[in-house]
């Protein structure tokens, strides 16, 4: 279920080029989710691997995630 959510979040992620000739990307929604690399390809591998420490770091919290595509990751409570 984890790696659909992350599939279904890198969706929605938005890049742009700054003036300096890096790559900014950010997931609108999920705030302090960004990255800033050299290229195109890796500023998406930083912003996977930032998304994954921030869904973890989320959950370990018992933080609430945003429902992405109708996917709700959340942590259960066992009895």
């Amino acid at each position: 279920m984890i790696v659909e959510y992350i599939k279904a979040a890198m969706h929605k992620a938005q890049y742009e080029m700054l003036e300096d000739q890096t790559f900014y990307g950010e997931i609108v929604g999920f705030e302090g989710v960004y990255a800033n690399e050299l290229t195109l390809e890796g500023c998406r591998d930083e912003l996977a691997s930032v998304l994954e420490d921030w869904i973890l770091f989320s959950l370990t919290q018992q933080l609430p995630l945003p429902v992405v595509d109708g996917i709700k990751l959340e942590v259960k409570k066992v009895a």
